[in-house]
């Protein structure tokens, strides 16, 4: 049986009166990159932090890492948020940091196993790799929203771990950083071979990038396959979705 990293079974989770997943279930096999799609407010990104333990399922079970870890303490999950990095949608780096010591900052806050020249080479590497080496001495505040996204990935990968979620990377850029996102996201995925899930609304990455999509349809899995059977399908909410999407220029498209 292949290795499920990820894996939803049955899972609720409501606020207050608001149902935002009823009954859900899927998989991501250890090494592919699965999108989860649907429109806003269906619990896309509700599920990221449910996969990494921001937030506690309502019923049903959830496996991270290869486990078990329903009910699991905050201390149990520092090492399956090692392990599976989250890229914030905001990306979250530190302000009074610069760029390269916002990408050492995992291999630093820890202690121990490295010394300063490895973490100084560890970051060139990954600055080099996501086209960011020139804002190694910039302040947050003086980059842009999608050259941020960049430097919140190159940090994801400092501690080299086995999956990365992604919130939303390409949303509130525009078209060219998009594109310019996207690219790093599908190179990482030859060349790293991570396992990967990717929240998006964007069809034009979803396409890029999935091996598997989950979509969410009012609180459900609208629908679990590959993206072949997603633009097969003659299911009236992905067809209209597919369409209204195809109004969006596309991420490689010339602007």
């Amino acid at each position: 049986m292949p290795n499920r990293y990820f894996e939803f079974r049955n899972v609720s989770k409501s606020f207050d009166d608001l149902v935002v997943l009823k009954d859900v279930s899927f998989f991501v096999e250890q090494g592919e990159t699965a999108v989860i799609m649907g429109r806003s407010g269906v619990g896309k990104s509700v599920s990221l932090k449910l996969l990494t333990g921001f937030l506690a399922p309502d019923e049903g079970r959830i496996i991270a890492a290869g486990q078990d870890v329903t009910g699991w303490s905050e201390e149990q999950f520092a090492e399956i948020r090692r392990r599976a990095t989250m890229v914030f949608q905001s990306g979250a780096l530190f302000d009074s940091l610069t760029v390269a010591e916002n990408v050492a900052f995992p291999l630093t806050s820890r202690g121990g196993h490295l010394d300063q020249d490895e973490i100084d080479r560890r970051v060139a590497e990954l600055l080099e790799m996501l086209e960011v080496s020139s804002f190694a001495d910039r302040l947050p505040a003086d980059l842009s929203t999608g050259t941020k996204r960049s430097v919140a990935i190159a940090r994801a990968l400092a501690d080299n771990p086995d999956a990365i979620l992604y919130d939303e990377p390409t949303t509130m850029v525009d078209p060219l950083m998009a594109a310019h996102i996207s690219e790093l996201i599908v190179k990482l995925k030859t060349t790293l071979h991570k396992t990967s899930v990717v929240v998006t609304h964007d069809t034009h990455l979803g396409k890029k990038l999935a091996d598997r999509v989950i979509f969410l349809h009012e609180g459900r899995v609208g629908f679990f396959g590959t993206w072949a059977e997603l633009e097969a399908s003659s299911e009236p909410f992905l067809r209209n979705f597919l369409l209204e999407d195809e109004l969006i220029p596309a991420l490689d498209a010339t602007v």
